[in-house]
């Protein structure tokens, strides 16, 4: 988790991705060769429509799916030369989810549920605790620890799930629609707590479809049939973002 990114400072390189789904007779081109770098830090949104192919470069990105064909880098390292054991060590220790739906274990209270990634790091179990209740804490649910998942609100549950995602210190936060099942107040104290992950040093990968949400990225990529349509940097990227060298209209260089 601790290595150096590629040469170039790519944490994530994708070369011409292909991802092919056999859907009876017919074959289904989710992703039709897309080429992306993300950096260390950045903070990222992927767009597009309904069938665009964002939650299936969301889940390559993630080790959740590998591509048909094509190069898919993580710290200079080909995934596809992994086996599944070395891809469940990814899951674990590089990446954290945040999911629409939470995916919070229904009979579990809000500290087990975040200190899980532990358990399966293999962490003794007085420091899984002791991690669980930081982050708990970190993100304002420490007198809620103790609650399952249907005794907390939907933005308290979100917030759970955050926390679990982070307790591991994952190189990548991706965050799939994060805001989807909450109301409009809810969903703005969650992305400004996604904010605060980003000003943590965290790489922040945001899948979503509402443009008000992308705009706290400081790039947004945008896929249409399963090709990246654009990728351009936002208003916010002034603040330092690798992505401020892209200006707003025009393409990035090649392999962006």
């Amino acid at each position: 988790m601790n290595q150096p990114a590629s040469a170039d400072g790519a944490l994530i390189e994708l070369a011409e991705i292909h991802k092919v789904y056999q859907m009876g007779a017919s074959e289904v081109n989710a992703l039709d060769g897309v080429s992306l770098q993300i950096k260390r830090g950045e903070y990222v949104a992927i767009m597009g429509p309904s069938g665009s192919g964002k939650s299936t470069l969301m889940n390559i990105i993630g080790c959740l799916d590998t591509p048909t064909s094509g190069s898919y880098k993580l710290r200079g390292t080909e995934i596809r030369d992994r086996d599944d054991d070395e891809l469940a060590r990814i899951r674990n220790q590089e990446v954290g989810f945040i999911f629409q739906t939470f995916n919070l274990l229904a009979r579990a209270d809000a500290l087990h549920n975040v200190e899980l990634p532990l358990v399966y790091a293999g962490r003794p179990k007085r420091a899984r605790r002791e991690r669980a209740r930081e982050m708990l804490g970190l993100v304002g649910l420490a007198e809620r620890m103790h609650h399952r998942p249907n005794e907390l609100s939907g933005g308290q549950r979100q917030r759970v799930a955050i926390a679990r995602a982070l307790v591991n210190e994952p190189s990548i936060v991706l965050a799939d629609e994060p805001t989807g099942n909450l109301d409009s107040k809810t969903g703005l104290e969650i992305m400004a707590l996604l904010d605060q992950v980003h000003q943590g040093g965290n790489t922040v990968i945001l899948v979503t479809h509402e443009e008000d949400v992308a705009a706290n990225a400081e790039r947004i990529v945008r896929l249409r049939d399963g090709k990246i349509e654009s990728d351009q940097a936002t208003r916010r990227a002034p603040r330092g973002a690798p992505a401020s060298a892209v200006p707003s209209g025009s393409s990035p260089p090649s392999g962006s």
